[in-house]
């Protein structure tokens, strides 16, 4: 089981909304730091353990500097990520651009920051070379298709777009060690929001077998290996935290006999994990604004979709608390929505809350990964404010409600 408790009282959060009007998304700095502690903690046995943390997962410069502080790296998709991660010192080696479909011009600054480069497809060999030049150090992104099977979210390998087949795999680093590149990467992603170490440990192996196979085959030298991200968090009560001392136990068993008794010792492991990380340690605050009883009961929000796709994109649950009221039993069953117009845009379907009247603060929970930074403008929407609650307790704005403005700026008005 998994205690759904909150970083402030409702005293201080009614402080917190005098100030900032809802919604509003707000991160917790303490929890975020004593999550990234845990993993590097857990992976202690291994010389220069890294995590690049997501970025995708939450964007803010303002966490961002937390994980630097905390050691992490930067997994980078995209040029403004790139910009993102420059900008607070986040630079060469501790940024690591995994992405795809990937245009030159990203390349390009990925080898001007001196960022390592993993690439999604034999092809890119050749329009890397072309654009940009092949770098000293390369990884590529492995995809087992049939052998392995992915999960909800991610979907089956066989069907994704990510990565190089085996073959391809083999015929990749051939081709780039022909072409003068001295170091290598690999790296596989095959599932997301995954709680099952198993799964994670299979995914080692697997690069494990690899780095072996394709360092004897080939004669090449495996600077690291990526085991990707995708680890979950708790979103149910009734869910089981993910066991990061299994994980790395069984981790550390298969090192020792394939990496080293194959003579391939000193090998960096590396991680992307994001949710992991900041999931649990962000909130939604909303309000209520309207009871609607029709062929169901539903509570309107002043937060919708645009500010948490994840349950209408997935079907995907987050914990809500009524402030005030975590004491009352759950006697009244709601639709929790918000005013797109979009009959998906649901945050909770049949949920057993306590009664909720207008003017409640909900709380959604574990929206500190995937949550803001999926925000759109759809409905002419403006995505909200993000804030941080600093672990000496002080409340720090790290980005500002979008305005009116803001969502006019890019159009021409005129003519």
């Amino acid at each position: 089981m998994t205690e759904k408790t909150l970083p402030f009282t409702q005293a201080q959060l009614a402080e917190i909304i005098a100030c900032y009007p809802t919604p509003f998304h707000i991160y917790n700095e303490a929890g975020i730091r004593q999550s990234a502690r845990q993993l590097k903690q857990a992976f202690a046995w291994t010389d220069g353990f890294t995590n690049y943390f997501a970025v995708k997962a939450l964007p803010n410069p303002s966490i961002l500097r937390i994980l630097k502080e905390e050691g992490f790296g930067a997994d980078c998709s995209s040029l403004p990520e790139l910009l993102l991660a420059e900008r607070v010192g986040i630079i060469g080696t501790d940024i690591m651009l995994t992405s795809n479909e990937t245009p030159a011009e990203e390349y390009c600054k990925a080898q001007e920051m001196g960022a390592i480069i993993n690439i999604d497809d034999i092809s890119h060999i050749d329009f890397l070379e072309q654009h940009v030049g092949l770098p000293d150090l390369i990884s590529c992104r492995y995809n087992p298709g049939p052998q392995r099977e992915g999960n909800a979210i991610i979907g089956n390998p066989k069907d994704a777009k990510y990565g190089l087949t085996y073959d391809q795999l083999f015929r990749a680093y051939a081709i780039l060690k022909e072409k003068g590149v001295k170091r290598f990467g690999l790296h596989a992603m095959i599932a997301s929001n995954e709680l099952n170490p198993q799964y994670f440990i299979e995914t080692a192996n697997m690069l494990f077998d690899l780095v072996v196979a394709l360092s004897q085959q080939i004669g090449i030298t495996f600077s690291f290996v990526n085991l990707g991200g995708g680890i979950g968090i708790p979103y149910r009560p009734d869910q089981i935290a993910f066991d990061l001392g299994a994980f790395s136990r069984g981790v550390e068993a298969l090192y020792h006999s394939k990496i080293v008794q194959n003579g391939l010792h000193p090998l960096q492991i590396v991680m992307e994990c994001g949710r992991l990380i900041t999931g649990p340690h962000g909130y939604l605050v909303t309000t209520a604004l309207h009871q609607k009883e029709t062929y169901k009961n539903y509570i309107g929000l002043d937060a919708c979709m645009t500010n948490l796709m994840r349950p209408a994109l997935y079907g995907a649950y987050h914990h809500i608390t009524v402030v005030g009221k975590e004491q009352l039993s759950a006697s009244h069953t709601y639709d929790v929505v918000g005013s797109l117009c979009e009959n998906f845009d649901k945050f909770a379907i049949d949920r057993k809350l306590p009664k909720i009247d207008t003017g409640d603060i909900l709380v959604i929970h574990d929206t500190g990964a995937h949550g803001h930074s999926m925000g759109f403008n759809y409905n002419g929407k403006l995505r909200s404010a993000e804030l941080l609650l600093r672990a000496n307790g002080d409340i720090q704005l790290i980005r500002r409600a979008e305005t009116i403005d803001d969502y006019f700026r890019t159009l021409e008005l005129e003519g």
